[in-house]
């Protein structure tokens, strides 16, 4: 017997994803004119699910794409989609794009945006099981942020893709990309968090950095732990010179650094910061005040 298919949600429509299709003129496709967010859940929980919704229309808002559902309606897109899927661990991906035009970039061409929400079954591996990646300082430059700035989570990745491909090359896991002046921005991927003789430090929005969920969470996180925790510019040397250095994100929260372009960081094992913030940040993904239940008895289950 085939395996049954996930639905994907399709402009307020539920297809089953052998039918979930877009079109060729969509602009998203052949302009990568469109916004998205990448979210988890964690045992019937939504994580930061308000977070992300708010990120996706203010990148919305920075590209002139207008959303014609409301957040609350966006919100119950997500949850009602992981609810056909009967899913409470998952990797939820969104995206809006200025919708089916023409061959023009013209944005007047496109009448309404397409609207998709693809749900998987995703369990996130437990802080034990993390194994520690390595990164290769990029030729690639980030965009600046009077360009095709990444604070605004876009369709175009090309930027990061490009960087990943010398890290490949290079034998690593991801790029660490520096901005327009030499200073370190992100990797592909993920924020980047620096320590240093016990204070933290992670590269601030004038290295053209996308203001991360999971970063915004850490550093929060952080502070509440008692870390000194400065949002600075970031030089390589610090960066390579570091007793710890770890990376965020939706997918992967918290991940140890290992070794930098052929440099080992500390003695190339998560340290005890690192350790700590990994198995913190677990815990809060699972809490319900920290993201949106998606079945009615978890709701319940609050009061």
């Amino acid at each position: 017997m085939a395996a049954k298919e996930n639905y994907i949600y399709l402009n307020g429509v539920y297809l089953p994803k052998s039918e979930a299709k877009i079109s060729v003129y969509d602009h998203g496709l052949l302009y990568g004119d469109g916004v998205f967010e990448g979210i988890t859940a964690h045992e019937g929980i939504v994580f930061q699910l308000k977070q992300h919704i708010e990120r996706l229309y203010k990148s919305a808002n920075y590209i002139r794409l207008n959303i014609q559902l409301t957040r609350e309606q966006m919100v119950n897109a997500v949850l009602n989609t992981l609810r056909r899927n009967r899913l409470k661990d998952a990797y939820i991906r969104l995206v809006v794009t200025r919708g089916e035009g023409d061959l023009g970039i013209d944005p007047r061409l496109c009448k309404q945006p397409t609207i998709f929400i693809i749900a998987e079954h995703f369990k996130a591996p437990s802080p034990e099981d993390v194994k520690p990646v390595t990164l290769h300082i990029s030729s690639v430059r980030r965009d600046p942020v009077d360009s095709t700035t990444h604070e605004a989570k876009s369709l175009n990745y090309l930027n990061s893709i490009l960087a990943r491909q010398e890290a490949i090359d290079a034998g690593a896991n991801q790029a660490i990309l520096l901005d327009h002046r030499g200073f370190v921005s992100e990797a592909d991927i993920t924020n980047v968090f620096v320590v240093k003789e016990n204070v933290v430090s992670t590269p601030s929005a004038a290295a053209g950095i996308l203001h991360g969920v999971t970063r915004a969470r850490v550093i929060r996180l952080l502070r509440d732990l008692g870390y000194e925790l400065y949002e600075r510019d970031v030089t390589p040397y610090e960066l390579l010179s570091a007793d710890e250095v770890f990376l965020t994100g939706t997918r992967s929260h918290v991940l140890p650094v290992a070794k930098i372009s052929g440099r080992l960081v500390g003695d190339g094992r998560p340290g005890p910061m690192t350790r700590r913030v990994m198995q913190e940040y677990r815990r809060l993904t699972t809490r319900p005040e920290e993201g949106t239940p998606i079945y009615e008895e978890l709701k319940l289950a609050e009061r």
